[in-house]
């Protein structure tokens, strides 16, 4: 299994960008402080469509015909 293959399916990846993206404005604003910037990780995956836990650990949201 290549390690960037995708295992995170439409909905997963809508929360994941919709959630990094709210993270990230806030913590630009200063409303939620500096560790709001963690939102870019979900952000990052959500795009790709990849991530690096579900791989390790076996997971996929990603239906047959997204892959």
């Amino acid at each position: 299994m290549p390690f960037l293959s995708k295992n995170i399916g439409i909905l997963d990846r809508a929360l994941r960008i919709g959630a990094g993206l709210l993270l990230v404005v806030l913590a630009v604003k200063g409303i939620i402080g500096f560790w709001g910037y963690i939102g870019v990780v979900p952000l990052l995956t959500g795009m790709v469509g990849s991530c690096p836990a579900y791989t390790l650990f076996g997971f996929n949201t990603c239906s047959h015909s997204e892959r």
